[in-house]
């Protein structure tokens, strides 16, 4: 596969088209103040979070899962599950069920995967430098089950300026009235206000 089709099956058209006005988040630049999560102590996760063997994700995960956060694997844009959800509630880890982001940062970025301005709970999200596909970019895993998530880019909306995209194969949606039942009643509060 030439190139220019890596990048564009990885980025999709969008992304393509975009790709010479995208930058790079540098892993020394400072990252954005702790959202909601951070400033509300009691929001601090109480779970305990886990990574199977690779045994049970090989059961547990479609083919498309295992490959996208066990070997970096990207899914086409626009064919995700969560790429154009607008329920409210939290994504997590599908591998561990790390809490990492929420629709409350959640915003249409046009790139055909799930974009956020910020992680819901900054302790989960690993980044590291990545330069595949010719390109300097900053890679996104969860810090626990070091699954890759996707990526983030310094082009995203206030108040971070950040777009976190990410792969829905790599997220599990928890919608804001299970979170209770799910073992994330933690973050209810965060929807508390909204309207169902």
């Amino acid at each position: 596969m030439s190139f220019f089709n890596r990048v564009r099956n990885h980025l999709g058209a969008i992304g393509a088209a975009l790709l010479p006005i995208s930058a790079t988040v540098s892993a020394a630049q400072p990252q954005p103040a702790p959202m909601t999560v951070a400033s509300v102590p009691s929001l601090q996760p109480t779970r305990v979070f886990t990574k199977p063997s690779d045994a049970e994700l090989k059961k547990r995960l479609t083919k498309l899962q295992y490959e996208v956060t066990q070997h970096a694997e990207t899914e086409v844009p626009f064919t995700g599950e969560y790429w154009n959800n607008h329920a409210v509630g939290i994504y997590v880890d599908v591998v561990s069920g790390e809490p990492l982001f929420s629709s409350l940062d959640k915003f249409e970025s046009g790139t055909g995967w799930p974009s956020f301005t910020r992680p819901l709970v900054p302790a989960n999200i690993a980044t590291a430098g990545d330069k595949t596909l010719g390109m300097d970019r900053t890679e996104v895993r969860s810090k626990l089950a070091n699954s890759h998530l996707g990526h983030v880019f310094d082009d995203g909306p206030k108040p971070t300026g950040l777009r976190y995209c990410m792969n829905s194969a790599s997220l599990k949606f928890i919608p804001a009235d299970k979170l209770e039942s799910a073992g994330y009643g933690e973050f209810a509060k965060l929807f508390a206000n909204l309207k169902k």
